[in-house]
């Protein structure tokens, strides 16, 4: 006779979850690295090399229009992504979207600029742009999804958030190598070559990175999800529905919810860490090296704080810590500017410290909150189109919206009048999201995810132990 499947909810060994923990927190660094590299250099470089002609605010905006273009292709990349991620499995959709992160951004290195290819060079810096997009839109559902399903559900929201601190450590990585390049070059020399080192840098840490991820398991809730799919098939049950599919049809609401929960995430995120390089120098008429000094030693205090405020979403729940940094940035975006203004060094670090940590209660318990909204054959593709389809109206303008307010007003005030509405509508979207913090990810059958204690809703096991189907109770939301 077979083994029995383990009991629901039971835990993956420490020593195999810290596996999972860091082949998942290194390749979200690798590709954070890519993605955020390019938006600093957007800021930095790329008005020069790629759009000579423009004014210094116009020439800015352009390089940022082919920065949202890689938002633009991480919906496309949710989808294709989470339809093979929840079919053949998490593990190898990542190794592919990292490749093609990695590959992306090494030929983002070697691309002539617009002196030596003319109106070539910005067309294609935009389709590497894609590539880019189109890979982290898979990326990120994969990565939060192979922990929060290896990991103990009383921990998830802890574990599940080393993957989210991917961001800031790719951020801290990225912006690192540029102030060291900017620093030890003179300005012609790093625009001359000194801007690719960080780009070409990029295919070493993609080895490092599939050498580690290609050495972890599948994820064991995916592999019973699909042997249960299996035993249904042999019974002559009804066909499955494609994911995308029965998402739409089941976890619409979530994905609305989803969606609405990253606007002031999202939003004010790209505005403390991107928008401000354009600020510092433009508005403030300060160097390079000051903005990305400020951003550089903050990313360092938002990678340790995450871990904490996800910690905390497993005591007191998802939704709280989630608030409390959606009101907390909100209040804060005004002494933001206003501590940017001082010009006082100190002070400004103090602005984006303050503003990262805001930012880390809602970034932290995103991961496992989202991971717990969708059952588990739809999983991949729920999470993904909920956090991604809403990257295009929140992070890909934010910084053109804000350099726009700037031009047009040269004010600070209608930026944060900007990220004050995104709070406002973040906070409403979570008024009708439903705690999952006791979500037994094992026990989501094919329709919808078993409610928590909290909703005392009745359900029944399957016969192996739990991690059946559940009843046709409906989630209350």
């Amino acid at each position: 006779m077979a083994a029995p499947p383990p009991p629901t909810g039971a835990a993956t060994r420490p020593g195999p979850l810290r596996r999972v923990v860091a082949a998942s927190l290194i390749g979200t660094t690798i590709e954070w690295y890519d993605f955020f590299l390019y938006g600093a250099a957007a800021a930095l470089v790329f008005n020069k090399l790629f759009f000579p002609d423009s004014d210094p605010l116009v020439g800015t905006l352009l390089a940022f229009l082919t920065y949202a273009v890689g938002f633009a292709a991480r919906p496309i990349g949710a989808l294709v992504f989470g339809h093979y991620g929840d079919r053949l499995g998490r593990k190898k959709l990542l190794v592919v979207s990292l490749l093609l992160m990695g590959g992306a951004t090494f030929a983002i290195g070697l691309l002539p600029t617009h002196a030596a290819i003319g109106s070539a060079a910005p067309m294609l810096l935009t389709l590497l742009r894609l590539v880019q997009g189109f890979a982290i839109g898979g990326e990120w559902g994969g990565a939060v999804l192979l922990v929060s399903e290896h990991g103990d559900a009383r921990r998830r929201g802890f574990w599940a958030s080393w993957p989210q601190t991917g961001a800031p450590a790719g951020q801290l990585l990225a912006t690192g190598v540029l102030a060291a390049m900017t620093a030890l070059l003179t300005e012609d020399a790093f625009l001359s070559w000194g801007w690719r080192v960080p780009f070409l840098l990029s295919g070493v840490l993609v080895l490092v990175g599939l050498w580690i991820r290609v050495s972890v398991d599948e994820s064991p809730v995916f592999k019973e999800a699909l042997r249960q799919a299996e035993l249904r098939r042999a019974g002559e049950e009804k066909a499955e529905q494609l994911p995308l599919l029965a998402v739409l049809r089941h976890h619409w609401r979530d994905v609305l919810v989803a969606m609405g929960a990253r606007m002031a995430e999202n939003i004010s995120y790209y505005i403390i860490t991107a928008f401000i390089l354009v600020y510092v120098t433009n508005q403030l008429d300060m160097s390079q090296q000051t903005a990305l000094n400020a951003v550089l030693i903050a990313s360092a205090v938002h990678f340790a704080v995450i871990p904490g405020w996800g910690a905390l979403s497993d005591r007191i729940g998802r939704k709280p810590v989630y608030l409390f940094g959606t009101f907390g940035i909100g209040l804060w975006i005004f002494p933001f500017f206003a501590l940017l203004d001082s010009r006082e060094f100190p002070l400004m670090v103090l602005a984006v410290i303050v503003g990262l940590i805001l930012h880390g209660a809602m970034y932290a318990p995103q991961a496992a909150f989202f991971s717990e909204m969708f059952a588990t054959r739809m999983r991949y593709s729920g999470a993904s189109i909920g956090a991604q389809f809403s990257s295009v109206a929140a992070g890909a303008p934010a910084p053109m919206i804000a350099t726009a307010l700037l031009a047009d007003f040269e004010s600070s005030t209608p930026i944060a009048l900007y990220v004050i509405a995104a709070a406002v509508l973040t906070a409403v979207a979570l008024g009708f999201a439903r705690e999952t913090r006791h979500q037994d990810l094992s026990a989501v059958g094919e329709e919808e995810p078993i409610p928590s204690p909290d909703d005392a809703a009745p359900v029944s096991a399957g016969k192996d132990g739990g991690a059946g189907r559940a009843t046709s109770v409906k989630s209350p939301r």
